[in-house]
C-alpha cells in the first residue's frame, strides 16, 4: 500500500461469527489504553454483524453522531476514539490483503487514527517513557526516535531472512513472542503504538496461515501489553530481568489453543518500591 491507500473491502463476510470476532477483538485491543465504547457503538456494531449496515454505514454514522456530541468532555473524546478505532480494527481484521513491511505499521496507524490524532501514520520526532503500574510507576527504554527507521530495518530484515521450517512449536512460539516483543519495543508512534502492532502482528500471522484466536485480544489485550513491558523491563542491580515467559503464554494460547491462565497480578515487579 502507498501513502494515499486505503483499506477498502469490497465485499463484507456475511459470517455473523467471524463478524463478532473482529468487533471483539477491536472493542477489547482498545482497553489497552482504558477506553470503553459508546452504548451507540454496540447498537451499530450489532447491526453490522446482523447484515443490516455496512462499515461504510455505520462509520458515516458515527460521524455524525460525534458532530452533535461535546468533545471537550473527556469521556466523549474517549468514546469516540474507541468507537471509531474499534470499526477499524474490524475493518483490517477482515481484509487480507498484507505486506510484511514497517510501511505497513505506518498505513495501519494512520488508517486506525486519522481523524483523531494529527500525526497519524507518522513516526514521532521526540523520545518518551510511560509510567507502568505493574513497574510500580517505572518505564519500559523506548527506542531513541532519531534509531526508530534504523531498528525497524534490522528487525524486519532479520525476521525476513528467518527459517521457521525447523522449529518445534515451542521455538516458533518464542521467536514470534521475540519479534513481536522488538517491534513493540520501538514504540514508533506518539499514541497507539501497542493497537497498531497487535492488529500488524495478527495480520502477520493470518498471513502465514496460523488460525488466530481472537478471543485472545478481546479478553486478555491488557495482559498482553503488560506481557510486552515485563518482555522489556530489566532493572539488574534489583535482581530484575526480562522475561518472555508470559508473553509466550499468551501466544500459546492464540496460536495452540492451550489454556495457560494469563492473569494481570503475576506481572507486577516486586523489589521496585
Amino acid at each position: 500500500m502507498s501513502d494515499e491507500e486505503n483499506y477498502i473491502i469490497t465485499k463484507e463476510t456475511t459470517d455473523p461469527i467471524k463478524k463478532q470476532e473482529y468487533w471483539s477483538t477491536g472493542i477489547g485491543l482498545n482497553k489497552v489504553d482504558h477506553l470503553e465504547p459508546s452504548k451507540y457503538l454496540l447498537d451499530l456494531s450489532q447491526k453490522n454483524i446482523d447484515g443490516k449496515l455496512t462499515y461504510t454505514q455505520v462509520e458515516d454514522l458515527l460521524k455524525d453522531y460525534y458532530h452533535t456530541q461535546d468533545i471537550s468532555k473527556i469521556k466523549i473524546r474517549k468514546e469516540k476514539e474507541c468507537d471509531l478505532v474499534s470499526l477499524r480494527i474490524a475493518i483490517l481484521l477482515e481484509d487480507k490483503s498484507f505486506g510484511f513491511s514497517p510501511i505497513t505499521l505506518k498505513n495501519i496507524h494512520r488508517f486506525l487514527f486519522k481523524d483523531i490524532y494529527d500525526f497519524a501514520g507518522t513516526y514521532r520526532n521526540y523520545n518518551i517513557s510511560k509510567k507502568e503500574l505493574i513497574l510500580n510507576g517505572d518505564t519500559v527504554k523506548y527506542v531513541n526516535y532519531q534509531e526508530i527507521e534504523s531498528y525497524f530495518e534490522y528487525d524486519f530484515k532479520k525476521e525476513k531472512e528467518f527459517d521457521y521450517s525447523k522449529l518445534s512449536k515451542e521455538e516458533l512460539i518464542e521467536h514470534i513472542a521475540k519479534f513481536t516483543s522488538s517491534i513493540w519495543q520501538i514504540h514508533p508512534f506518539g499514541e497507539g503504538s501497542t493497537r497498531t502492532t497487535a492488529v500488524f502482528i495478527e495480520k502477520y500471522l493470518n498471513s502465514l496461515g496460523f488460525n488466530v484466536n481472537n478471543d485472545m485480544f478481546k479478553e486478555h489485550s491488557l495482559y498482553f501489553r503488560n506481557a510486552l513491558v515485563r518482555s522489556n523491563y530489566g532493572n539488574i542491580p534489583k535482581g530484575i530481568y526480562p522475561t518472555f515467559e508470559y508473553l509466550v503464554m499468551f501466544f500459546e494460547n492464540l496460536l495452540l489453543e492451550k489454556e495457560n491462565k494469563l492473569k494481570n497480578r503475576e506481572l507486577y515487579v516486586k523489589g521496585l518500591e
